[in-house]
């Protein structure tokens, strides 16, 4: 069966099957219609399924790379635009079904194209052009048909006067449609191990995001306040059809978001698999155009809304809009200027997730994310407290990320810093940005610290360092529930301690700015030693949980690096390791309290968590007790703590140690015993001098 003969076979069927379909201008259907539509949809899909099985079955591997080698006909892309026509033009009908059904037939064709090893190319390009006609049909203005890179630039024109005429009542609902066709292909292209499918993807994406303007999400914004339009909808039954059409339209502009984003999303994660080409850069160029559409896309979300959409729409968008803006910043190095811009995002549409109470959670079961964070069948209030934990953590690593990311920002040696302070920002050079910048991740982080855990160095330096070990302690449990959120934020907070190393003794910080122990403030509440103590106790010094996480397909690599870095940073500061003095009764403490603050710049009243308090002495007689008693303990729960940590560690390089010898380890563990090893020898060599 020759290529050609199977593109016109699937027109012909494709075709034959719509015969009776609606026309283009046709938006509303009856329900006997509807039926009978959808039936036909169900028998064509089942037998493009059919078709795609056999060739799937063909094992010719010379004919595939026969079909890959010809040359592109004009016929073969005639019967690709016809197929395309005849089902986008169902993506137009006013159906909740009909275009759910149209967009599995739409991917199975896709997967059809690409096993044939023929057309994708045009395919996914000729997609995108329905995409950007769709949008263009509901914006005030048109967009030129985007033709870069599609290597069809001869059949461009005609397929365009096609697909437009076909698509002449898309609205955001068939834009939407279209979007999550899109996403399928690119999930079933996660699949496949054809990197060449996957960059002509890429290609077509770069091309609609370089002709469609970031601006064209202005257009989006949802209008007046619902109550306003239901007030004036009683008195007028034609303002009460007016009003329902304005709610229709804001769900369809909603549900196009969503998918939008859900796109790049999908985008960013994959972006890591597609083959650069293009200079010296080490990231795909798509992601530096995805990056140009966040502010937009947050305002677009989350600025115009805020009294129009219910409290799990809002929920969802900040979910999505985190887990866009955090792929990002690990698969693309932001600049200092997209950094600052957002910081600004997370301050206007972030600031009570990143200011609520950092507080242990006593019910970890509350905080199910199974199947979907939002779940449709809870109210708005139950969604609210359900995942307001989880948007939290996303927003303070998100934070955290800007903030260090500033704060490392590669400097020209070759250039003194001439700014003084953080208002004399303007005009600077790219090293006075560069300055800058680390003083601002510096500021805002010390900023945040002070809304949490202000510094209090009147107590005492033994009672102001247990302080810090108990807020540490808290952020730590809040990201104990999510595991693939936890390393990723205990692998940030690692990153700082270098750059504090750098930075102490050398930055100078003018009396506009704040204290000059903003570094050393920073540097013991983020210790990494500390750090390291308190993750095992909140592990309950359990071996097996850390084995858990180490064979883990998800995050086994994180824990890995994590570990590497922590024990590497315990075996060059062992005396800090060792004198980890904090008391059991503060890593057991079930609860932090809570006082009431007023935050000026934000003119929002939230609470925020004080420590836990190790010494509380009920009566004066436990206040005067000899210290020696005091010593006697305190050395005693050094020990303890000190011994449960290197039990277990050494119980889990016993462990790693055995299943490596059965060859049951899912990566080579080699690197990781060595340090475990070299961890052995220093507590050996304690013991030796009598300190356990």
């Amino acid at each position: 069966m020759s290529r050609e003969w199977r593109l016109s076979n699937l027109c012909h069927l494709v075709n034959d099957s719509l015969r009776l379909r609606p026309e283009p201008d046709v938006i509303y259907l009856t329900k006997d219609k509807e039926e009978d539509l959808l039936i036909v949809l169900s028998q064509l899909f089942r037998e493009i399924q059919t078709i795609k099985r056999e060739l799937d079955c063909d094992s010719d591997e010379e004919d595939k790379k026969l079909w890959g080698g010809l040359e592109l006909h004009h016929e073969d892309h005639n019967c690709l635009i016809k197929i395309l026509a005849d089902l986008v033009t169902l993506l137009t009908v006013e159906s909740q079904f009909v275009p759910h059904l149209v967009g599995n037939i739409l991917l199975v064709v896709s997967e059809f194209v690409a096993a044939s090893g023929s057309e994708w190319n045009s395919f996914i390009h000729s997609l995108f052009i329905c995409l950007e006609l769709a949008i263009s049909n509901v914006l005030s203005h048109t967009l030129p048909p985007s033709t870069n890179g599609a290597g069809y630039s001869k059949y461009d024109s005609s397929s365009f006067v096609v697909l437009k005429s076909r698509l002449v009542n898309a609205n955001w609902s068939a834009a939407a449609a279209i979007i999550r066709v899109l996403r399928n292909i690119l999930k079933y292209l996660k699949q496949e191990a054809d990197d060449e499918l996957r960059e002509a993807y890429f290609g077509s994406v770069h091309s609609f995001l370089s002709n469609v303007p970031c601006d064209f999400m202005d257009e989006i914004q949802v209008s007046q306040s619902s109550e306003t339009k239901e007030s004036d909808a009683q008195n007028n039954h034609f303002m009460d059809a007016l009003f329902l059409k304005n709610v229709g339209e804001q769900q369809k502009k909603i549900v196009f978001l969503g998918n939008f984003i859900q796109l790049l999303c999908s985008l960013v994660e994959q972006s890591c698999d597609v083959e650069v080409k293009v200079g010296s850069q080490d990231h795909h160029p798509v992601l530096c155009l995805i990056t140009s559409f966040v502010p937009k896309v947050v305002s677009c979300c989350l600025g115009g809304q805020g009294n129009c959409v219910s409290a799990s729409v809002s929920q969802y968008f900040r979910h999505k809009l985190l887990m866009l803006m955090l792929r990002l910043s690990y698969q693309t190095c932001l600049d200092y200027f997209t950094l600052i811009s957002w910081l600004q995002l997370l301050h206007d549409y972030f600031e009570v997730l990143l200011w609520k109470p950092i507080i242990k959670l006593e019910f970890p079961q509350d905080e199910s994310l199974e199947d979907s964070p939002f779940l449709s069948s809870l109210s708005d209030g139950d969604i609210h407290g359900i995942n307001s934990h989880h948007l939290q953590r996303w927003a303070i690593l998100l934070f955290l990320r800007c903030c260090f990311g500033l704060i490392s920002l590669t400097r020209d040696k070759s250039k003194k810093c001439t700014c003084g302070t953080l208002n004399c920002c303007s005009g600077y050079s790219i090293s006075d940005m560069d300055c800058c910048g680390r003083k601002k991740g510096f500021l805002e982080i010390y900023k945040w610290l002070q809304g949490h855990f202000p510094i209090d160095m009147s107590v005492g330096q033994e009672m102001y360092f247990e302080k810090c070990i108990g807020f540490t302690f808290s952020f730590l449990q809040l990201y104990m529930h999510e595991d693939d959120v936890l390393f990723k934020v205990l692998l940030q907070l690692l990153s700082i301690n270098s750059c504090l190393e750098q930075l102490l003794n050398r930055v100078k910080w003018t009396s506009e700015d704040v204290k000059e122990d903003i570094l050393f403030h920073i540097s013991h509440i983020f210790n990494p030693v500390y750090l390291f103590h308190l993750f095992l106790a909140e592990l309950h010094y359990d071996h097996q949980v850390l084995l858990d996480y180490l064979i883990s397909k998800d995050i086994g690599i994180s824990c890995a690096e994590y570990l590497l870095r922590c024990l590497r940073t315990v075996c060059s500061s062992w005396h800090l390791f060792m004198k980890f003095s904090t008391y059991e009764k503060v890593i057991n403490h079930s609860f932090c309290k809570r006082r009431k603050i007023f935050l000026e710049a934000s003119n929002l009243q939230v609470e925020t968590s004080s420590v836990p308090i190790k010494f509380a002495p009920s009566s004066l007689e436990e206040k005067g007790k000899k210290k020696f008693e005091y010593c006697h303990n305190d050395c005693k729960t050094r020990r303890k703590l000190f011994k449960k940590a290197k039990d277990c560690l050494l119980s889990l390089k016993d462990s790693v140690e055995n299943l490596q010898r059965k060859n049951l380890f899912p990566y080579n563990p080699e690197v990781l015993l060595k340090r475990l090893k070299k961890f052995e020898e220093l507590c050996l060599d304690q013991e030796t001098h009598g300190f356990l």
